[in-house]
């Protein structure tokens, strides 16, 4: 049994397959600023990847992190309200790699250099609509059960 994903921009979901068999569809939410490749653009990049390290496993829903690693804060209102311009990393975390030199991987155009994961967001934010800072949001509960079907160098694309 191998799974992929397969990340559609254009209808803002995301394909956990098997074999080539869709097994799951999620709503997404990725970049504001659409799909783009270079370093600091704030956007998705597109193109093959796989994931390179799964983070979070075992911690409660709406654990927030910051720089991949657990703060120790349960995602709130309260701390919406204190911060409210952060782009929330909650829940789970699936780094992606990029495996296309000149695309996705190396120089200017590197996903993991970029820190391009998909990870869990706050539910008040709507799915089905392009509003990351250029990674790929999911809400918590779908996170969790993708984060825990997925392995090492499970194959994700990233396409318009």
């Amino acid at each position: 049994m191998k799974f992929s994903i397969q990340v559609s921009i254009a209808d803002q979901q995301l394909d956990l397959t098997e074999d080539g068999r869709v097994l799951k569809r999620y709503l997404v939410s990725t970049a504001l600023k659409g799909p783009g490749n270079l370093k600091n653009s704030g956007q998705t990049p597109i193109g093959k990847h796989y994931i390179r390290a799964k983070i979070g496993a075992g911690q409660p829903e709406n654990t927030v992190f910051v720089g991949r690693r657990a703060t120790g804060e349960i995602y709130s209102q309260y701390l919406a309200e204190a911060y409210p311009e952060r782009d929330w990393i909650l829940t789970r975390i699936l780094w992606l790699c990029g495996t296309q030199p000149g695309i996705n991987r190396l120089g200017n155009v590197d996903s993991m250099q970029r820190y391009i994961y998909i990870h869990g967001t706050p539910d008040s934010e709507p799915m089905g609509v392009p509003l990351s800072h250029g990674c790929i949001r999911m809400r918590n509960a779908d996170i969790v059960e993708l984060f825990d079907q997925v392995g090492y160098g499970t194959e994700v694309e990233i396409v318009l």
